[in-house]
């Protein structure tokens, strides 16, 4: 009998859920299975015993490569819109048949064709976009080949980030269930993405917790023991003794714990056949066949041939069986209230023997093999229940921390830290380091460049994996809030050392993160270095007086300002720097952490892509593999007006011989492209989304025709509305005409001590507006001059411009050129002598 459906319900699709096992655990948490697909019949029947669905249409006994098993998920999902009002899924999980990359699995057959059952799943979760999607599989499955959507043989964790990753944040992991609370031992991939809408929310923060093993003993160990072959326990049903061929017992009843029959010493009690009256022993392909398990080990993996002996570790502690239903329903922490069938245990029970063993007969093979496909209860509970408590909890928005931060006088730098010491358990460790980051733009006046978990997750989830280090070496050089550093331990606190220097030139800064990171849950593996000091001055003075001190990690974002106040401390800061020309401390920030670590990952305004003071910047960063760009565009820091991207920069790999994964924030996608493709020196920056319809359109036209021109000295105090002198300002340039617009039009009377005054009446200079992504040209009439807002194309050359060339600038195909050519800017879009580099004339 379904509860009752609570308001607001919680809802997931489960593909290939076989007997509903794992997904189970998201209905002990309380969500509504709106659909529930699996093919083989007797599977999806042990879902309706244990109630999955509210409606019977919702389970699916379809191949879901076909259109009408699609049509029948939309069914439902449209069913459960109109009927409860959910707008939109909150969970897709998806477990697809594993057989093709199974390392148990000597037969493989056509693995392609299974492992492209994964690709339905990717179309399924870019069809619906459901707010959060898990995939579980086998260890193997993330580097296992499938067919992807353009028809391509991809590994299946390349075909998941292309397709879905510009929508997602995703978290790719193997994990041992057996440290994350399931008492038996299955090393397992999973995958879980987060819708990128979903601010402040990351992947890793629904990942099951780690936790210590139990053992065999422990879970099972108070279980009554069956000597006899055939025996079913009185009080349960599902505790029996599964028979096997009684020729095969000496084989078994002499071995120990952690021991196989094939390493018997006698032959006779080693697995084999008689042939011809002569000992044929069998073949042990896996190693651990006939094995018995150790009372005092956590349990092992569980097969689905957990049904005989012959299979891997399947053999009981101390009896000479395999283990039972209920045994390995417990080694799989599946609670006692899943259902195997419509008939309850306590009728089951009390039985007559013969008809109990009718039963197990009729249904123990569908059961055992269930188990052996199934997800562990606990895992998907796990994660159901961590999605359930950041859906349902309400956090605070910038308005609220606006009030906090005025009624609590957080402005104050002494009282911020008592506010802080009180509220520890009142508030996340995100709206804590949002309170602070707002209350040090008060105090200072600047914009807050508060840096989302979702945004850091961009950052952390590319850098390299756990996996790679025995120990390993993390710096942040400009700390602030720590908003990296509950990603950052998240993802190396498998490591068995952990050393995270964290740095920040501001001591209050400091005092208020040693506050903030009571918060987190920080392992003793973890060891984080507080550090109030200069990074740009590493190396010179006080602790970073190791000029060779290196990491294996640099990550952050550093401060965006320009330094203008200090010059010896700038002079001091460019020693060594390749780019001299610049005092805007990120690109300073930058150089030093490349000098010093194998691997950086910061986040850098976007101008740093095309703008000329940061030519020698980009010259220096393309030496080494640039491994990702993600574009922020503007929705990396929430109020404040400034385009971003994020750089991951392998400094051990020199050249552009490399893929660079580039994610798009205005595109929605993510993709991979050739290093020496998108830094190509044939033009003047990096062209992060240049693609073959630029390189078409690049056939066509001459580049570098024009150096560009811009006078920032009219102002609004310059000009009136009538005079000598028009001046032109972006709104008025249309497409070879100037556009008259009424209270706009400006006007000067005296000019000639006025930069721009050396260009007027030059018949060959063509005007363009400047910030825009909608590029429109003219030539700069009589007796006109131009504000700062228009950009003044001057040729290089006795190259002749014409109004069609003019003209082209405003079509379909020079718009979308363009786009490309100034990477999707919104705001980086100033036209200067790099830029202007590609208004180019067509070809003769």
């Amino acid at each position: 009998m379904q509860s009752e459906l609570k308001k607001n319900p919680l809802t997931y699709v489960s593909l290939f859920s076989s007997a509903g096992v794992g997904c189970y655990g998201f209905k002990l948490e309380d969500f509504e299975c709106v659909a529930t697909n699996e093919i083989i019949e007797r599977r999806l029947n042990v879902q309706k015993h244990n109630n999955k669905c509210r409606y019977e249409s919702g389970y699916i006994s379809d191949d879901i490569t076909k259109e009408e098993a699609k049509e029948k998920i939309r069914r439902e999902l449209k069913l459960w819109k109109e009927k409860h009002g959910v707008k939109e899924l909150d969970v897709l999980i998806s477990t697809p048949p594993c057989q093709g990359m199974s390392v148990a699995n000597h037969k493989k057959g056509d693995e392609l064709s299974r492992n492209s059952l994964v690709v339905e799943s990717i179309k399924l979760v870019d069809e619906i976009r459901p707010k959060f999607f898990i995939f579980e599989n086998v260890r193997a499955f993330l580097n296992s080949l499938c067919t992807d959507l353009d028809g391509k043989d991809k590994k299946i964790r390349e075909a998941i980030e292309l397709n879905l990753g510009g929508k997602y944040n995703i978290h790719y992991q193997v994990i041992n269930f057996k440290d994350y609370g399931n008492p038996s031992s299955r090393t397992r991939t999973i995958v879980v993405g987060v819708r990128k809408d979903m601010r402040e929310i990351t992947p890793l923060d629904f990942m099951p917790a780690l936790q210590g093993e139990r053992t065999v003993r422990e879970i099972i160990g108070d279980f009554p023991s069956l000597n006899t072959m055939g025996e079913v326990d009185e009080k349960d049903i599902y505790h029996n003794f599964r028979p096997y061929d009684e020729r095969m017992l000496p084989w078994i009843e002499k071995t120990k714990e952690g021991e196989s029959a094939f390493d018997n010493q006698d032959p006779k009690r080693r697995p084999h056949k008689i042939e011809d009256g002569k000992i044929v022993f069998n073949i042990n392909k896996n190693g651990d066949k006939y094995s018995r398990c150790f009372w005092d080990k956590p349990g092992v993996c569980v097969h689905t041939r957990n049904d005989i002996l012959a299979s891997q570790a399947t053999v009981h502690p101390s009896d000479n069986r395999v283990f039972s239903i209920r045994e390995l329903m417990k080694l799989m922490s599946i609670p006692d209230s899943f259902r195997w069938t419509d008939i309850s245990e306590s009728e089951l029970n009390n039985l007559p023997f013969e008809q109990k063993r009718k039963f197990l007969k009729k249904e123990e093979m569908n059961i055992r093999q269930s188990l052996g496909e199934a997800v562990p209860t606990t895992i998907f509970q796990q994660i159901a229940k961590h999605i359930k408590g950041t859906v349902q909890k309400r956090s605070i928005n910038e308005k609220e921390v606006e009030r906090i931060i005025e009624i609590e006088n957080l402005e104050d730098i002494e009282t911020l830290k008592v506010f802080l010491k009180k509220n520890l358990t009142e508030y996340s460790f995100s709206e804590l380091t949002k309170i602070v980051e707002l209350a040090n733009a008060h105090r200072f006046k600047h914009a807050a460049y508060y840096t989302r978990q979702d945004i850091c997750f961009t950052v952390v989830k590319d850098l390299p994996d756990a996996s790679n280090y025995n120990s390993i070496r993390i710096l942040e050089p400009s700390v602030g809030a720590g908003n990296f550093l509950p990603l950052l331990i998240a993802k190396y606190k498998s490591i068995s050392s952990v050393d995270i220097d964290v740095v920040d030139i501001d001591s209050n800064a400091v005092d208020i993160l040693k506050i903030l990171i009571r918060k987190l849950d920080i392992p003793e593996n973890i060891k984080i270095n507080f550090l109030n000091e200069d990074f740009l001055l590493f190396g010179r003075e006080g602790l970073f007086a190791n000029e060779n001190t290196r990491y294996d990690i640099v990550v952050g974002n550093p401060p965006f300002g320009k330094l203008t106040d200090n010059p010896a401390l700038l002079a001091e800061y460019k020693k060594g720097k390749n780019n001299t020309k610049t005092n805007n401390l990120f690109s300073l920030f930058l150089e030093k952490a490349i000098n010093h670590a194998n691997t950086v990952a910061l986040i850098v305004p976007k101008s740093f892509l095309s703008t000329p003071e940061f030519n020698d910047t980009r010259e220096f960063v393309a030496q080494f593999a640039v491994e990702k760009i993600t574009d922020y565009v503007e929705k990396g820091f929430k109020g404040v007006k400034i385009e971003t991207i994020s750089l991951i920069v392998n400094t051990k790999k020199k050249g552009t011989d490399n893929q660079v994964l580039v994610e798009s924030y205005i595109k929605n996608e993510i993709g991979l492209k050739e290093q020496n493709y998108i830094c190509s020196k044939e033009f003047p920056y990096w062209l992060v989304y240049r693609d073959t319809f630029f390189d078409n359109v690049a056939s066509k036209l001459h580049f570098g025709v024009f150096t560009a021109y811009r006078d920032r000295q009219i102002t609004k105090r310059h000009t009136k509305s009538s005079g000598s002198v028009r001046v032109l300002k972006s709104r008025n340039i249309g497409s070879n005409i100037i556009v008259d617009i009424p209270d706009y039009d400006s006007y000067i009377d005296e000019y000639e001590n006025i930069a721009i005054a050396k260009h007027i009446n030059r018949e060959d200079a063509v005007l363009v507006p400047n910030l825009t992504y909608n590029p429109r040209a003219c030539f700069l009439p009589e007796n006109t001059i131009v504000d700062g807002s228009v950009a003044v194309l001057i040729p290089k050359t006795e190259v002749k411009v014409t109004e069609n060339d003019l003209e082209y600038y405003n079509s379909a195909e020079f718009v979308e050129f363009y786009r490309v050519a100034r990477n999707y800017g919104t705001r980086s879009l100033n036209i200067d002598n790099n830029s202007v580099f590609f208004f180019g004339l067509a070809k003769a």
